[in-house]
């Protein structure tokens, strides 16, 4: 009985297989308590759940203590990371700041799924808001979320080639998410009903 409660909660903390995260039914199946979390994140902000999952998985790879490379001296000698970015969504420090005090979402941590992906949702809906970007649309999305609303603004993206590849991966990404739901949505809320 206590292998087993141990078992649970070291699954419960444990990063996802890669394999895992190439489906989104894999996903939720996986990390049952995700699908709530995503599910509520798309009431609250009208955004669709495969579009942040979509982001999350290229942000981290769904590694809830990611972060972003170090650079090196010399080549040799580990140095500062080139952002504050952290956890699940992969949020700055700042941008998490803005979050939490606009949200009021005091306790909040991007280690925790369900308030990194609220973050997501709470970025995407300001984006749609401040740069007019489509709730349903992963490639701009993706490439506000990465440059800010500034640098879209300004299209700073267009200076970075290797960004706007990444952003049609981010959509192929989404629409294998969303297709793969279609054949497992029905049986995640039936879970959720219990």
């Amino acid at each position: 009985m206590i292998v087993a409660v141990v078992l649970i909660a070291l699954s419960s903390c444990s990063t996802l297989p890669i394999s895992a995260t190439q489906n989104i039914c894999n996903i939720f199946s996986v990390k049952n308590s995700w699908y709530r979390s995503a599910s509520d994140m798309q009431e609250k902000w009208n955004i669709p759940l495969h579009v942040p999952m979509a982001v999350m998985y290229h942000e981290s790879k769904f590694r809830r203590k990611a972060k972003p490379p170090r650079r090196y001296v010399l080549g040799v000698i580990p140095g500062k990371r080139r952002s504050s970015a952290y956890g699940y969504s992969q949020a700055l420090d700042s941008t998490w700041a803005a979050y939490v005090n606009q949200t009021k979402s005091y306790g909040a941590s991007r280690t925790h799924f369900d308030d990194a992906i609220d973050f997501v949702g709470w970025y995407m809906t300001k984006s749609h808001a401040l740069a007019k970007i489509a709730h349903d649309d992963p490639y701009n999305q993706y490439l506000a979320y990465h440059e800010g609303w500034t640098g879209y603004r300004n299209e700073s993206y267009k200076r970075k080639p290797w960004l706007m590849r990444v952003a049609s991966e981010v959509v192929a990404t989404a629409d294998n998410y969303k297709q793969q739901l279609r054949g497992c949505e029905a049986s995640l809320q039936r879970r959720l009903r219990r």
